[in-house]
């Protein structure tokens, strides 16, 4: 497979397919030179085709959650109590500095992803 932009579809199947094969290249072998220049086209175009939406807030945690094998419970022994993370969880209460701090320390999620002005329920 010779190397170009990744300009269609069926340029981004042929562009995975050769990172499978690939996958596991030692770096710095021509072989990993080619994995790691064929992971930034594939990158450039996924992110113009396939742009990820912005997650708010609770989004973010919610998606945490189910990444890391989070509960809900968990959540609730990070803030204080059951109520206050359903009431979050739930948009009827906002998340304040000291919950955010606690999320940040316990979970990694990054503080800039949890203090952005998201909507509450009615």
């Amino acid at each position: 497979m010779e190397i170009h932009p990744i300009r269609t579809p069926e340029d981004h199947a042929a562009a995975v397919a050769e990172v499978e094969r690939l996958w596991g290249a030692r770096e710095g072998t021509p072989e990993g030179d080619r994995l790691e220049v064929l992971a930034i086209l594939i990158d450039a175009y996924e992110s113009a085709h396939f742009p990820m939406a912005e997650l708010d807030p609770i989004e973010t945690i919610k998606a945490h959650m189910d990444m890391a094998g989070h509960s809900q419970a968990e959540l609730a022994a990070l803030i204080g109590s059951r109520s206050r993370a359903s009431e979050i969880m739930n948009r009827k209460r906002a998340l304040n500095l000291q919950q955010v701090q606690k999320i940040v320390e316990a979970w990694h999620i990054p503080a800039e992803l949890l203090i952005q002005p998201y909507r509450l329920a009615a």
